[in-house]
């Protein structure tokens, strides 16, 4: 079975390549997976990386919002990679761009 998000870490940045549709059903262990390495490896950065993600609802956007929080309690910053045009509308209209310590790459 494909891991729905896989990590790696190097040099200050800890990134979560998500694999899967974001939606309520997967945003539970997303949230759990990426919190745990969150306090384990206490990152700088953490990037998350929407390249593998073809659907994602509001419940993407909560998953974002609470990593925001989450991340700034360990003292690191949030970067979103890799999201397909769609993805950036949904991103854009949600304003989600004007979060402090949240940077949208396009």
């Amino acid at each position: 079975m494909k891991e729905d998000v896989t990590f790696s870490y190097s040099g200050g940045n800890l990134t979560a390549r998500i694999c899967c549709e974001l939606d309520h059903h997967t945003v539970r262990r997303i949230r759990e997976k990426t919190d745990s390495r969150l306090f384990r490896d206490k990152p700088e950065r953490l990037t998350l990386d929407f390249s593998g993600v073809g659907f994602m609802d509001s419940s993407g956007i909560g998953l974002i919002l609470g990593r925001v929080e989450t991340a700034s309690a360990v003292g690191a910053t949030v970067c979103i990679t890799g999201a397909s045009p769609m993805l950036m509308k949904l991103l854009r209209l949600s304003g989600i761009e004007r979060i402090r310590n949240l940077t949208v790459m396009r």
